[in-house]
């Protein structure tokens, strides 16, 4: 049985990335990109940090830093395949809390990584927990590379869509001021998993909704599990999927250093 409250933070760290090739081995300030992420899961109260990779290179730059790196196949379709094959390999109990940290997100703040995790320890009615911030402004809502989400009272997920939901059918987003009520949320894809969710999510095909929005949450909505949505306790820096995102985190590294 897993310790109350503890948590592993997972990084799952592929080298094929299909934008910017071998991206968990950009240099950031003298460092690849995935020891800065591993860096700040450290800072976290996560009981353990796991380095999930595909590739030796990412194992090879990682090991030396001191990162208990996993060997993971190389045919994951997501980064939520690449845990389940953790949560088998390290023989994980089934109420185990993992949160999955993203490669490419080397400012996120450890404190959303713990936030995330005890929003899950806090319903254990629910599979997953995530967190959300408001939107505030309309080229955001309507902007369809970001997810939007809508909760129910309790906090939990009812969907979430690229589209901007909820709807206002009278008159929506012409009173920009609107926003300020905290309708409309955007999703922040960090996610905590229990290991009992992981190894059911692995045997399912994608769901019909999963595949129209390109959304993987909507796999675990189909099959019944519930998501808890937290808003995010402090602000997430975005990740790296560009070069220009890539140039922008080293200037703010710098200029924080």
């Amino acid at each position: 049985m897993a310790q109350e409250n503890a948590f592993i933070a997972v990084i799952p760290a592929r080298f094929g990335s299909s934008r910017l090739r071998g991206k968990p081995l950009l240099d950031i300030g003298g460092e690849p990109m995935v020891a800065h992420v591993w860096r700040r899961a450290s800072e976290s109260v996560a009981s353990r940090v796991v380095v999930a990779t595909d590739d030796a290179r990412i194992r090879d730059a990682m090991l030396p830093l001191g990162a208990e790196v996993v060997m993971t196949r190389a045919d994951h379709s997501s980064g939520t395949d690449r845990l389940a094959e953790v949560v088998d390999q390290l023989g994980l109990a089934d109420d185990a809390v993992l949160v999955n940290v993203q490669g490419d997100e080397p400012l996120i703040p450890p404190r959303l990584i713990d936030q995330v995790a005890m929003r899950l320890h806090d319903d254990p009615g629910a599979s997953i927990a995530t967190l959300a911030e408001p939107i505030a402004d309309v080229e955001t809502l309507f902007n369809p590379n970001v997810v939007k989400v809508v909760r129910a009272l309790s906090g939990r997920a009812l969907y979430f869509s690229r589209a901007p939901i909820p709807w206002d059918r009278e008159s929506f987003a012409t009173r920009p001021e609107w926003l300020e009520t905290d309708a409309w949320l955007r999703h922040i894809g960090i996610y905590a998993y229990r290991a009992a969710f992981l190894a059911e999510y692995r045997d399912w095909s994608p769901a019909a909704l999963e595949q129209l929005e390109q959304l993987e949450q909507l796999r675990a909505l189909h099959h019944g599990h519930a998501i808890q949505v937290a808003l995010a306790a402090e602000p997430n820096p975005a990740g790296v999927d560009t070069l220009e995102d890539l140039e922008r985190v080293r200037a703010l590294l710098i200029e924080n250093s």
